[in-house]
């Protein structure tokens, strides 16, 4: 094994499309933005079509482009477009847009006109997460719109919006945005269009928000094994998923010290007995978050060892006890699925006082991705 390698199980992935397609009457389509949430944009992504995906979404346009590039037939929707985008490929290679302005529009129009061939496009509404989206210009918005369809210059695929709290099952906002697009939408059948495709249903809300399901639901942190929350809706074991992403790593070094050592930059911590310590072959610049503290860590030869002093930039120390069996040399499992007592995704999230999805996906190009079966 190199210095460190993060696994991803094929097997976890599929899994966890089928759970999700085996809960809703919905087209699912996998969310592989962000390079498949750090876990490898096509092999994930020609795993989740194996497994019966139905669409791929992407946040950016050249993630899209690039799946078209190696040979993805599947509808695929980028989202996040904005002005100077190139437009005329994405027209050409048949992937569905999303829009939120007439700017955007005009530029895909233009675009299209040179190519003498009809965009596919998705509005986004704002329905109160006041990011992306129309507003409060949606009648004149949906003037212009209607205009365009009437004219035959644009196919309108699907309508869309996103949930600001899906996480939080009983907070009454997700209704309330729910309802806002519904009536947005009704607007716009009332103009004489009806789009092919209605989604709102985000991880969370496909998990406890059936009536948001529409035809399509976004499967984006429950594809990788993930929870979208584990307060308010409960960790992956307890919600049926199977986490895919295992980070292992080498131990560079495996030292005694004695009581009253100093550890890491700015000597932040101090070791209360005499102890061994391991330094790990990762650091920041692979995405392990430098604010991480002792609640997380690596499992070494059977044990939990915590994490000790500041983060480096290539390199962390972790306390693996007096009596550890551990040496120089050995590959030990930063976080995984937690299923032979190794730290989770989750406990890191938690050590860092961020959320799973940051975890995965800042894990940097630096660490290889390999792919199994287990």
């Amino acid at each position: 094994m190199n210095r460190a390698v993060a696994e991803i199980n094929l097997n976890a992935i599929e899994s966890n499309l089928k759970f999700i397609k085996g809960k809703t009457n919905a087209q699912v389509l996998a969310v592989v933005k962000a390079d498949a949430y750090g876990h490898g944009l096509i092999p994930i992504s020609k795993s989740v079509i194996e497994a019966g995906a139905d669409w791929l979404g992407t946040a950016l346009l050249e993630e899209a482009i690039t799946l078209r590039e190696n040979g993805i037939k599947v509808p695929i929707i980028a989202w996040l477009t904005p002005c100077g985008e190139d437009f005329k490929s994405a027209i050409n290679l048949n992937i569905d847009l999303s829009i939120s302005s007439l700017e955007v529009l005009n530029e895909i129009i233009d675009s299209s006109t040179q190519l003498g061939k009809k965009p596919r496009l998705h509005i986004e509404i704002d329905t109160g997460m006041s990011r992306g989206g129309v507003g409060d210009d949606w009648d004149s918005f949906v003037v212009e719109v209607s205009k365009l369809v009437k004219e035959d210059k644009i196919s309108l695929v699907g309508v869309w919006s996103h949930f600001a709290r899906a996480d939080e099952p009983l907070e009454k906002m997700n209704s309330q945005q729910l309802s806002i697009f519904t009536d947005r939408v009704t607007k716009l059948i009332n103009s004489g269009i009806k789009p092919e495709f209605l989604h709102m249903a985000n991880s969370a809300a496909a998990l406890t928000f059936k009536d948001s399901h529409k035809n399509i639901i976004r499967w984006g942190i429950g594809l990788y094994g993930l929870s979208p929350d584990v307060n308010y809706i409960g960790d992956s074991i307890s919600i049926g998923l199977k986490p895919a992403m295992k980070l292992k790593a080498k131990l560079n070094l495996v030292k005694k010290v004695k009581a009253g050592s100093t550890v890491g930059y700015g000597a932040t911590a101090v070791v209360n007995e005499d102890t061994k310590l391991g330094v790990v072959t990762l650091g920041y610049a692979d995405g392990i978050p430098r604010n991480a503290n002792n609640l997380a860590g690596v499992f070494a030869c059977g044990k939990r060892a915590p994490l000790i002093g500041r983060v480096s930039m290539d390199q962390f120390v972790v306390n693996l006890g007096i009596e550890s069996l551990a040496k120089t040399g050995d590959e030990v499992i930063v976080f995984g699925a937690g299923n032979d007592g190794e730290y989770t995704i989750d406990e890191w999230a938690k050590a860092c006082g961020t959320i799973n999805y940051e975890i995965v996906t800042r894990i940097g190009p630096r660490v290889p991705r390999i792919y199994t079966r287990e």
